[in-house]
């Protein structure tokens, strides 16, 4: 796949100024780095990444970069060699869990994979942390997906990001909360306008059979699942969206895919869909996980489609 032959974005031109695009970071923030609560690429220097020097080659990571005052609400991004052209953003937002301790999680390297085929590819990466229940219980990630956007509107020219091409990619509990922010404009803040979105093996809405975690995140009072459902928001949205679970999902992820996919295709807008053969992951976006059922091709497809728009 070469998105760069879908946007007209060759992967040349001298890499951003590491000084400058250090905007939203501590006075030393190597010094106390923030624990990630999602799947984060492993530490490295800014130059490069370590999981796959090769496929990192010319990869700039710039890491920690705060969005908002918890230590969880960092992220970090993925550059490659400038063209001088404004680039597509995509926005990881990656997570297991609903619930944890906020101790550091390990890396997952998938999503390094991911980031830099991206930046290699005429992109610019981020990846999102946010905040885990007990402590930060339903919307706080929503909310958090927000900030994390809102800080992207501001700091993405800084990257050699195009702010008017911001397509966040939410896995399993990312899923959620990326749905929840896009379903709930009452949790969005100013400039979090994305032009379009993808969303792989999520749950939309909370159901009774919910484990510990999730509970933790919604609550135990069923009563309430309703409203913080993210599948009637989804319905009035007018952005283009990606929809994809595996085959080899449980049964709830895969039910929960298909009822999405339904209410968005009975509201007049089907989204772009992809069976995967495999659970997903970031690097499933790419299939460099070897997961099939063409995400790419639909992410390839949608960028296509938001550059054709002309966006303003």
């Amino acid at each position: 796949m070469a998105l760069t032959a879908v946007n007209g974005l060759p992967n040349a031109g001298q890499r951003l100024d590491g000084n400058l695009i250090r905007v939203g970071l501590d006075d030393d923030p190597r010094a106390t780095p923030a624990p990630a609560a999602s799947p984060a690429p492993a530490a490295s220097n800014d130059t490069s990444a370590a999981n796959d020097p090769a496929s990192c080659n010319g990869v700039t990571f710039t890491r920690s970069l705060k969005y908002g005052e918890d230590r969880l609400n960092v992220l970090d991004v993925a550059t490659g060699q400038s063209s001088g052209m404004r680039r597509p953003v995509v926005v990881f937002v990656a997570g297991d869990n609903f619930a944890g301790d906020g101790s550091t999680t390990a890396a997952n390297p998938l999503l390094g994979e991911a980031m830099c085929f991206a930046a290699r590819n005429g992109l610019v990466a981020f990846s999102v942390s946010y905040r885990l229940a007990p402590a930060a219980p339903w919307p706080a990630g929503s909310r958090d997906v927000a900030a994390a956007i809102s800080w992207i509107h501001e700091n993405a020219d800084l990257f050699g990001g195009d702010k008017q091409e911001i397509i966040p990619i939410g896995y399993a509990t990312g899923a959620f909360h990326l749905a929840s922010f896009l379903a709930n404009p009452e949790f969005q803040e100013r400039d979090s306008h994305v032009a379009g979105a993808v969303l792989v093996s999520g749950v939309y809405r909370p159901t009774p059979d919910a484990g510990d975690g999730e509970k933790s995140y919604f609550g135990t009072d069923a009563s309430k699942y309703d409203k913080q459902s993210a599948l009637p928001g989804l319905t009035a949205l007018d952005v283009p969206l990606v929809v994809a679970w595996s085959q080899a999902d449980a049964p709830r992820f895969v039910a929960q895919g298909e009822k999405l996919k339904d209410l968005l295709c009975g509201a007049g807008h089907c989204p772009r869909f992809a069976l995967l053969t495999k659970p997903g992951s970031p690097a499933s976006v790419f299939d460099l996980d070897g997961a099939g059922g063409d995400l790419h091709e639909r992410l390839r497809q949608l960028i296509g489609q938001i550059d054709a728009r002309g966006l303003p």
